[in-house]
C-alpha cells in the first residue's frame, strides 16, 4: 500500500523530501526562519522546485542565511551574487534579501526573537485546515494579509500575502497538508507535544 501525501510533491526526490520532512513543521529558531524567508522570496514567480535546486547554492552565497552577515552586504556584494549562476539571480529579489536581513534584525532586537514576532502575530498557534485536496489552498488569506501588511510596515520588502502565506506554510504556522496526508496527523502530534 502506498504512502497517502499532498498532491504537489509528484514524483520528484526534491520535492518529496521536502514534503516528507520539513514543509508544515512549525519552526521558532530565527536562522531557519530567515533562511526561509530569503527562498520564498526568490520563489516568487518561479516553482518552489527551482529554489530546491538552488537551495544549497543560496546556502552559500548568502552565508548559511546568517542575517547577521547578509544586513552587511554592500552593492559589491549583491553585483557579485547576480554573477552567482548557482542562485536566482534576481536584483530586487537579492536587494530584499539585504533590506530583508536589516529588518529581522531590528525586529529580533526589539522582541528578543524573529520568532516571537511571527507568532505573535497568529496568536501563538499553527492554524490547522482541514483542506481534502491541493485545489483548496489558496493563494492568501486574511492572516497572509496581515502578516504581509505587519512586515512591510517595519521595513521588509518584496514581501506581500501570497509570499508570506507560503512562508506561513513554510514554516508550519499553517498545517495546509491534506488531511489524508501521512505528515497531517504527524505535523499535529508535533504541535501538540510543543504545547
Amino acid at each position: 500500500m502506498s504512502t497517502r501525501r499532498c498532491e504537489w510533491p509528484t514524483e520528484n526526490p526534491l520535492l518529496l523530501a521536502y514534503h516528507d520532512a520539513e514543509w508544515g513543521v512549525p519552526l521558532y529558531d530565527d536562522r531557519r526562519l530567515f533562511e526561509f524567508l530569503v527562498l520564498e522570496t526568490m520563489q516568487a514567480g518561479l516553482s518552489w522546485l527551482i529554489v530546491l535546486r538552488k537551495r544549497e547554492g543560496m546556502r552559500r552565497a548568502f552565508d548559511g542565511f546568517r542575517p547577521e552577515r547578509v544586513a552587511k552586504f554592500d552593492e559589491r556584494c549583491v553585483q557579485r551574487l547576480l554573477r552567482d549562476e548557482g542562485i536566482i539571480r534576481n536584483r530586487q529579489k537579492v536587494q530584499a534579501a539585504v533590506t530583508n536581513a536589516r529588518a529581522f534584525l531590528r525586529l529580533q532586537k526589539e522582541y528578543g526573537s524573529f520568532s516571537r514576532f511571527m507568532w505573535g502575530l497568529i496568536g501563538g498557534r499553527p492554524i490547522v485546515n482541514t483542506r481534502r485536496s491541493v485545489r483548496e489552498l489558496p493563494a492568501t488569506t486574511p492572516e497572509s494579509d496581515q502578516v504581509s501588511k505587519a512586515l512591510k510596515s517595519e521595513g521588509f520588502s518584496f514581501i506581500g500575502s501570497t509570499v508570506c502565506y507560503a512562508h506561513m506554510q513554510a514554516t508550519g504556522m499553517v498545517n495546509d497538508h491534506i488531511t489524508a496526508c501521512f505528515r497531517y496527523r504527524q505535523v499535529q502530534r508535533m504541535v501538540r507535544r510543543r504545547l
